[in-house]
């Protein structure tokens, strides 16, 4: 568990706005982290657990169905959901499209605090996984990855299944936290990786804002 000065506490999410091109993407007063993974991976309902209720993302039975990148204001900190990828029954106009969305999201790293990759804990993860953690690295984005729906395993094979799941990876085990949205099952984890990543941001601010009065002094 991370070590925090405050336990986050998560009272009135609320939706911000949506973008469908990059010059619609906001820029935050505050950290922001995204969530992103492949499509039907459980991150509408992962949002939904963060936030303390059941509607505030979207759910579908139909995977690929979010499109845009869906801004939410958690109070210490901003939520991009980002558009899933790896659906297969999309066309590949419309994957060309999302992989635009997403590259272009991304290339403004420096409004990004921290990424949620979120991965099925039931399977291997898929090439587009792969691919997309190649990319985080690619941009040196600091992320950690969320195995979703874990109540459909045993403790025992949670275990087992996120020890394989970072070998594939090739990720050290602690890059790796196991949730449930159906049980809570993660949530306190996630939330203390949040309040470190909003205490980290605010220490390089506070840095930056002490080195820039020194420059006025001088």
């Amino acid at each position: 568990m991370y070590e925090t000065k405050e336990k986050l506490v998560i009272k009135n999410a609320t939706f911000i706005t949506s973008a469908a091109r990059s010059e619609q993407f906001i820029t935050p007063d505050k950290p922001m982290i995204a969530v992103c993974g492949k499509s039907n991976v459980g991150k509408s309902s992962f949002i939904n657990m963060l936030a303390n209720r059941k509607k505030l993302a979207k759910t579908s039975s139909e995977p690929g169905r979010t499109r845009l990148v869906n801004y939410f204001d958690f109070g210490p900190f901003i939520l991009a959901d980002l558009p899933g990828y790896g659906f297969a029954r999309v066309s590949k106009s419309e994957k060309i499209k999302w992989a635009k969305t997403l590259d272009s999201f991304f290339k403004d790293k420096e409004k990004i605090s921290h990424v949620f990759m979120l991965v099925d804990s039931r399977h291997d993860p898929t090439a587009d996984d792969v691919q997309m953690m190649e990319f985080l690295h690619y941009h040196t984005l600091p992320f950690t990855v969320v195995l979703t729906k874990s109540d459909k395993l045993s403790r025992m094979k949670i275990k087992e299944h996120t020890k394989a799941i970072a070998a594939d990876l090739y990720l050290g085990e602690k890059n790796l936290i196991a949730t449930s949205s159906q049980t809570g099952y993660g949530k306190d984890e996630i939330l203390a990786k949040i309040a470190h990543v909003i205490e980290m941001d605010n220490q390089v601010q506070e840095d930056l804002d002490d080195e820039n009065a020194e420059d006025i002094e001088e």
